[in-house]
Parts: C-alpha cells; structure tokens; sequence
C-alpha cells in the first residue's frame, strides 16, 4: 500500500501536473485466483488460496478501496487447468525431450475484463469532461485505442510507464511521456 502512495505522490510532485487537481486514482485488479487443482502428474493437491499471496492481494484490495479519492476496478479471474512452465519448456528446448514431473506444471490463470473496464473509464471521462488530463501507469500497448479516443475528445494522456521498456506505439499515442 505505501509503495502505490509513494508511486501517486510521485506522479503528482511532477512539474507540469502542479496546477492541477487530481480527481481519483482508478486502480485495475483482479481478485487472485482461487480453487483447488490437482496436479496432471502426481495428482498432488493445490489449494490457490492456501498461501501468503492470496491473503496479501486481498488484503491489498480491501484496503485500496477504503482509501480517499480512490476507486477500485476489479476484472475476473478464471483457473483453466494446468499448463506447462516456462522454465520447463525452456530446459526441453535446450536439452531436449525428457519425462515430465510434477514440477513443470503451474497453474493456467487467466486476467480477462481490466483492460476493457480501463478503456471504458478513459471513454466516460473524457466523454464527460471530467478531466482535462489523463494520468495513465502502464506499459500495455493494448490501450492505444482508448486514447486515440480520448484525445480526439480533446483529453490530453500522460504516461508513466515507471521505466519499464514500452512499444513505441504506447509513446506515440500520448502527449507527454512522464
């Protein structure tokens, strides 16, 4: 929780946002993956609830949404059975086929619906006249079309991608990089 505070007050000590007044921090999520599976190989049981994870990202969320000025978004979370580990395929592609192990496998659990609520939140502010700039953290180059949408709306989209390696396109489609 501090390190989101300390990431907000750091965008808003930012120089070219000084005479403007944030409006809200809209935090997207999805709820961690809950379920028990049983492992293809060993049928071991796994309980997705049953770790330190899973109690902190809910603890996380149930505080964020207490917070002033803050709305919380939620997508959804699906389990869709098992799938092969990265670190798994990497060792048969380098060393070739072998006998697979319980430990290759890790659960295939898929975010679906927070980049949809993203762009519909973008829509309805810039829609509305509800803010005159944008504020976006990410580094998802899935939102280019939300905001084309918002500044031909006349809504100026700043990014902060907090240092991460962003697609040239996610640059090309804001005002200001930050």
């Amino acid at each position: 929780m501090d390190e989101i505070k300390a990431e907000i007050d750091r965008i808003k000590a930012n120089p070219v946002l000084a005479d403007h007044q944030l409006l809200r921090v809209y935090y997207y999520d999805a709820p961690p993956a809950s379920g028990i599976l049983t492992n293809p190989v060993d049928s071991s049981i796994v309980d997705l609830t049953a770790n330190r994870n899973f109690a902190d990202n809910i603890g996380l969320q149930q505080r964020l949404e207490l917070q002033p000025d803050f709305a919380l978004r939620s997508g959804e979370t699906s389990v869709h059975g098992w799938a092969l580990g990265d670190a798994a395929l990497r060792s048969i592609v380098e060393k070739g086929p072998r006998v697979l192990e319980a430990r290759d496998f890790v659960p295939n659990i898929e975010q679906k619906g927070v980049d949809l609520r993203i762009g519909l939140d973008i829509a309805r502010l810039s829609l509305r006249r509800l803010a005159e700039i944008i504020v976006v953290v990410t580094g998802d180059s899935d939102m280019v079309p939300a905001f084309k949408f918002a500044r031909r709306e006349g809504v100026r989209v700043y990014l902060d991608h907090m240092g991460h390696a962003v697609k040239r396109e996610l640059k090309a489609h804001v005002d200001l990089v930050l």
